[in-house]
């Protein structure tokens, strides 16, 4: 059976999260999302695991279901088979090798005796699990690991968002350069790794010391309705063991791939410094070596500079079992753009309650329905949004520093002109559905990148990037001699463009002109 997972959450006993994340929400927002099985989260805290025994029930082996009495309503037809799987993320602080380590680890396990087992062992050791949700360790991962292995070899252990940089294994701020010096002796036991919000699969495929492991994608979600931002697609039983399988062996026929952020979109995608409103790409960071202008301190360094570091992969298709990825923009927010206003707005939510309730659920529409059935659904506007979404042809404006990027699949106003657009031919666009525009991620070499940072080595302005980029290349230049007309019919971007002019009136300059523009 083919469904899919987000196993990464919170519960509302950690800190800095929905009062709503509750089973009864998790489970609403998972049955409107699309996704069928849901981590439980923070199973470490003794009063979240009452309440999931208060409110769950057993289900197939190893998963749970909310019990009907606490099951909330949805006014529309959806699919109702959304399970439960007991997971928790820890925080480990800790020093090793003479540095300060933070890093955070994601722990499965296949039943509430072992959950208890593990709360026994870290109570037993002194420490507090009941603060937070999500509870800080004063623990050695590998400890952690060994830990949770003493209570289950059923346990599946997953160092959590890998190069995020203040709490992972691999980030800028306290991390290792690879899983088994984290793990040591026990890494044989880590079978999968975490991408995080701010990467997407191919940027760990060029570190080739990840091939070993299995590249899964969750949401971390404060709130129920974060939910699925990221997550994983199957096609198993829906039973513990089957989906844990699936992610230690990465078998292709049975996990499918992951749902992604665009990881531009992440906070810490690229380096800088929020407060003095620094965003630099990673060579940028080495011409001011990591110093921020305005304030005089370091900056922080995000993923993508990190994967530079230790990227030694240039030909990404060497890298086994490249599993699918789906780069998807929450719906709410494509919405918002085509409206102008907030993503959390009435006008947002009631618009969203309505697609939803014909589609069934909100992946149907983001990667599932086929385009002419979104448009008969939604209208063309939606339509074109959700197909300029999936061939990655979007404006990025990257996340730093906490601060998440912006991503949009219209030019400012071009939604609004776009729908009062007549368009002489429906079937020609038909073409153009299946193509590919998506930005580097990588917009500068990487050897050149790992030398200058090696030697340290000035960089000239001339040899920086700049850090903007808009799919659509700006022609100012070509455009500055048209006349109005002229530029209008350049400035037409989508579907067919017919020129009527005479002899001698630039009608070739505005073809070509056009033609610029369109690449």
């Amino acid at each position: 059976m083919k469904f899919i997972g987000d196993f990464h959450i919170h519960s509302h006993f950690s800190i800095a999260t929905s009062k709503e994340l509750q089973p009864e929400y998790l489970d609403y927002w998972a049955r409107k999302k699309g996704i069928q099985v849901v981590g439980t989260g923070d199973f470490t805290h003794s009063g979240w695991t009452k309440e999931l025994k208060e409110k769950l029930e057993p289900a197939e082996e190893g998963l749970f279901k909310v019990k009907k009495e606490f099951k909330k309503k949805i006014p529309f037809p959806v699919e109702d088979d959304v399970r439960f799987m007991l997971t928790a993320e820890i925080s480990n602080i800790y020093k090793k090798n003479g540095k300060v380590r933070k890093v955070h680890n994601v722990v499965f396990a296949p039943s509430f005796e072992v959950v208890e087992k593990i709360q026994g062992k870290l109570s037993a050791l002194g420490f507090n699990i009941t603060s937070d949700g999500r509870p800080i360790l004063g623990l050695d991962s590998r400890d952690l690991l060994n830990i949770c292995l003493d209570a289950s070899e059923e346990i599946f252990f997953v160092p959590a968002h890998i190069w995020t940089p203040w709490f992972s294994a691999l980030g800028s701020k306290s991390g290792f350069d690879s899983i088994d010096e984290c793990y040591d002796d026990l890494s044989g036991h880590i079978y999968a790794v975490e991408t995080g919000l701010s990467t997407d699969p191919p940027m760990n495929w060029m570190v080739s010391s990840l091939d070993k492991y299995t590249l899964i994608s969750n949401s971390d979600a404060h709130s129920p309705e974060k939910q699925g931002r990221n997550a994983n697609l199957f096609d198993t039983e829906i039973s513990y063991p089957s989906i844990i399988e699936a992610m230690k062996t990465g078998d292709p026929k049975k996990f499918l791939g992951t749902i992604d952020f665009f990881p531009q979109e992440g906070k810490y995608h690229y380096d800088g410094h929020r407060k003095c409103g620094i965003r630099w790409s990673p060579l940028e960071t080495l011409q001011h070596d990591e110093v921020c202008p305005v304030c005089g301190k370091k900056i922080t360094v995000g993923v993508m500079n990190r994967i530079a570091t230790l990227a030694d992969r240039e030909n990404l298709q060497t890298r086994p079992n490249r599993h699918p990825f789906y780069s998807l923009i929450p719906l709410k927010e494509i919405l918002a753009e085509i409206e102008g206003v907030g993503p959390n707005s009435k006008k947002i939510g009631k618009q969203y309650e309505h697609l939803i309730g014909k589609a069934g659920n909100e992946f149907n529409i983001l990667l599932h329905y086929e385009i002419n059935d979104i448009k008969s659904l939604a209208g063309e506007v939606l339509a074109e949004a959700i197909r300029r979404m999936r061939n990655r042809e979007v404006y990025i404006k990257e996340g730093y520093d906490g601060e998440y990027g912006v991503i949009k699949v219209f030019k400012d106003g071009e939604s609004k002109d776009f729908i009062s657009q007549e368009r002489m031919f429906a079937e020609p666009q038909a073409k153009y559905e299946n193509s590919n525009k998506s930005k580097p991620l990588i917009s500068f070499d990487i050897k050149t990148f790992q030398k200058l940072k090696k030697e340290k080595l000035p960089l000239k302005k001339e040899e920086i990037p700049d850090p903007t980029f808009d799919l659509f290349s700006q022609i100012s230049d070509f455009t500055k001699d048209l006349n109005p007309e002229q530029k209008l019919a350049v400035d037409h971007d989508y579907g067919p463009a017919l020129i009527l002019a005479g002899p001698g009136t630039g009608k070739t300059k505005v073809l070509t002109v056009r033609i610029a523009n369109l690449i």
